[in-house]
């Protein structure tokens, strides 16, 4: 029987969500702390617009808090997924693999919403090079988690093709 012959893969696409999630949160975290420093000193001769906003983030342009923000929210998310989703992809077997699943899917989604606002960013246009790196992994990060779901969907049809997922 070929049972668990996708487990390597999926638990090396974990891993590698594991590493780009971090960076992601490295990153957001580092553009979240910059903001709120340079927030006392230049937004107070603002405008009403940009005064309202909690955060002024003085590089980038007016996509930059979204993109920031989610970027945190789905790095955060993403990297206890991954984590999570090793210990179910070593045990292999449905129950983990369903969890795996969900988990997956809301992680992905999230990070595609980030990754929405990172397009848009580029889309408009001007960004310094820490946001560039952000919206890059961000646009990495999106598909690796599709390859890693795509391997917990195979693993979970190749156990139930087997009779090895039975509770």
């Amino acid at each position: 029987m070929a049972t668990g012959a996708g487990q390597p893969a999926t638990f090396f696409l974990f891993f590698v969500n594991l590493v780009l999630y971090l960076v992601v949160i490295i990153i957001a975290s580092w553009a979240v702390n910059h903001g709120i420093e340079k927030t006392h000193e230049q937004a107070s001769v603002l405008s009403i617009p940009a005064r309202i906003f909690p955060i002024y983030y003085p590089f980038g342009n007016m996509a930059t808090g979204y993109v920031v923000i989610l970027s945190l929210l789905a790095g955060v998310v993403g990297f206890t997924t991954s984590a999570i989703g090793i210990g179910n992809v070593s045990r292999w077997n449905a129950p983990n693999l369903y969890a795996a699943s969900a988990s997956s899917l809301i992680t992905w989604s999230l990070t595609l919403l980030a990754m929405g606002f990172a397009c848009k960013e580029i889309d408009i246009g001007w960004s310094g090079s820490t946001m560039r790196a952000l919206e890059i992994i961000l646009i990495i990060v999106s598909g690796t988690q599709l390859f890693s779901m795509i391997a917990i969907h195979a693993g979970i049809e190749e156990l139930l093709r087997y009779g090895a997922g039975r509770v």
